[in-house]
């Protein structure tokens, strides 16, 4: 499997996403905001977290529109797989590969802390190695973290089963406690919460790991 993972001025999770895909045994490339083409070979991108462009304007708008953004929208429109965490899932809302909007925080804080999550569905690359209703820990670290959707939209979400996990305590304001959703081909991942850092125990966990190796036991036998 080779993955790239693209970086944005003020991208801070760019290296970790790159070092979870290569402990998962995928071989990896960089790309900057400023390259027009995804390298060949390549199966997933990576959007990684932090503060793509300082975050001006709304969280992951900017990045949208950089020179890199439509190469990342014409991978998934030819059906490949994109995850995107944090300012990533920002980012990819405002490209319009996934719905809704991430708001403020309810609460108006950063937060940043570990938080357990419910693996909704097992029905997608990125999950199929964690049980059906299996509560993770991941950690969190976003100031606009709340999912919002109309209730269409939600609904929709939830029939066609791509809701891809829910907080078990909501930090956040996110409507129906979303913290990752697909897309409708469901090769597209959106998620707040950071599987990145937790791949190893030393990292005080590793419940991330197996999405990671999930995605390159998918890609690599297909």
């Amino acid at each position: 499997m080779k993955a790239a993972v693209i970086t944005f001025p003020g991208s801070n999770c760019d290296r970790d996403l790159s070092v979870a895909f290569a402990r998962a045994g995928a071989e990896v490339v960089k790309v900057w905001h400023k390259e027009t083409e995804i390298p060949a070979g390549v199966d997933v991108i990576g959007v990684p977290g932090g503060f793509s462009y300082g975050d001006y304007l709304r969280c992951g708008a900017i990045a949208s529109r950089s020179p890199i953004g439509q190469a990342v929208a014409d991978f998934a429109g030819r059906g490949g797989y994109v995850l995107g965490i944090c300012n990533g899932f920002q980012v990819l809302t405002e490209m319009k590969l996934l719905p809704g909007a991430l708001m403020r925080n309810a609460g108006l804080k950063f937060v940043s802390k570990p938080l357990s999550l419910r693996v909704t569905t097992t029905d997608s690359a990125f999950t199929s190695a964690y049980e059906a209703g299996q509560e993770i820990v991941i950690p969190v670290a976003h100031h606009d973290g709340n999912y919002q959707i109309d209730a269409e939209g939600l609904a929709r979400l939830q029939g066609e089963d791509r809701v891809a996990f829910r907080y078990v305590e909501n930090p956040n304001g996110s409507v129906d406690d979303i913290a990752g959703v697909l897309s409708e081909n469901r090769r597209v991942l959106g998620m707040m919460p950071h599987p990145e850092r937790v791949i190893e125990n030393a990292q005080g966990g590793a419940d991330g790991a197996a999405l990671f190796r999930a995605l390159t036991s998918v890609l690599e036998s297909a």
